[in-house]
């Protein structure tokens, strides 16, 4: 006698087995979530923690607009500011910085320090003089100034925390000679590194042993 045979329900029960045990557990599924949304807050938070401090006080970008600092910088070059210095130490004549514009804060420009808190200075003769304490005026030795300066300016005496700043490119460069000093709580900080064009990249660019 032959065995009876499995009905079509039965064999497909047979054929095609369900497998819970591959199946993902509700709670672990949560679980697994919870965790990819936490990694995502912790990397938020590191960003911030790293990045924010390190845009507001140490390092900034600053884009180059305008001639006014040919040959030394041209147009559209990519600078990273360093903002960490000066809270260590004054700036120093020779440097270039970048500050905020007097007459609107809102806007920034990159020049060169020629003159210190305290300094009586003048231009004549396309030169920058600085009064000595023996009352004897010295030129300084500029080998990166492009250009002429506007005009003859009679003795300036900067006053405590003011800096007399000047564009390389004399010529095109609106500067200290045409609307005065700029006071320390203006400069956001000085050219640190040269990150584009690519074959300009270089380390504290326009720096100067005139100081």
């Amino acid at each position: 006698m032959e065995p009876e045979k499995n009905s079509l329900s039965e064999e497909i029960q047979i054929t095609t087995p369900t497998s819970p045990e591959n199946k993902l557990p509700d709670s672990k599924l949560k679980a697994k979530l919870k965790l990819s949304i936490w990694e995502i807050v912790k990397f938020v938070i590191l960003t911030l923690v790293i990045v924010v401090p390190i845009r507001t006080f140490i390092a900034q970008p600053f884009i180059v607009h305008g001639g006014s600092m040919e040959n030394t910088f041209f147009e559209n070059e990519y600078l990273i500011v360093d903002e960490l210095s000066y809270f260590l130490r004054l700036p120093v004549r020779g440097e270039v910085i970048i500050f905020r514009y007097p007459k609107n804060p809102s806007i920034f420009f990159i020049k060169r320090i020629v003159g210190l808190p305290g300094e009586t200075l003048a231009i004549k003769n396309n030169r920058i003089l600085i009064k000595q304490a023996d009352d004897i005026w010295q030129a300084l030795n500029e080998p990166y100034a492009k250009g002429k300066t506007f005009s003859d300016i009679s003795d300036i005496t900067l006053k405590d925390q003011e800096y007399f700043v000047v564009g390389d490119n004399r010529e095109l460069s609106y500067d200290s000679r045409a609307w005065g000093p700029v006071k320390l709580d203006l400069i956001r900080g000085r050219a640190w590194l040269r990150l584009l064009p690519f074959a300009r990249i270089n380390y504290l660019p326009g720096a100067s042993e005139n100081n």
